[in-house]
């Protein structure tokens, strides 16, 4: 009798397949929001255990000189956790890596939107907040000189 993958080893293994493919052509440019804000973008964090770099597709909206990521598997994703650890990350647009500074909304994380953060994307955090509860989780990634604390 053949083993059973569980549903959750089987979203994981689907999620980590797509990765592994798509990866690649997002983070040379392929799919960057350019005219249209929103495309993908590439974001590498640290393994909060392994201290392992990990790279990971998301889509993602560009706000002038911010990008926001987000997930419908709210802290499941790996990402998430990786970043609310670690928020110092770096991430690929239009083919060229960036600093930046992640501040990092999830359902049951308690947090203050960030006076660092200009007024226009406080609003969007505010906005967004609400979505939490409902399983979602966002990550703003800010320019190192203007990046909340989260």
């Amino acid at each position: 009798m053949p083993a059973r993958i569980s549903t959750p080893n089987l979203e994981v293994e689907f999620f980590r397949m797509l990765n592994r493919v798509v990866e690649p052509m997002v983070r040379v440019g392929v799919g960057s929001p350019r005219i249209v804000p929103t495309g993908f973008v590439v974001v590498e964090t640290v393994g909060r255990k392994s201290g392992t770099p990990r790279r990971s597709p998301l889509a993602a909206t560009r706000i002038g000189e911010h990008v926001i990521v987000a997930t419908f598997r709210g802290n499941r994703s790996q990402w998430v956790r990786n970043l609310a650890a670690r928020p110092r990350t770096r991430y690929w647009i239009r083919g060229r890596v960036r600093e930046a500074r992640a501040f990092v909304m999830f359902e049951g994380k308690r947090f203050r939107v960030p006076k660092s953060l200009p007024p226009s994307m406080q609003r969007v955090v505010r906005l967004l907040a609400p979505y939490t509860r409902a399983g979602w989780a966002f990550a703003v990634l800010s320019p190192p000189r203007s990046a909340g604390r989260s």
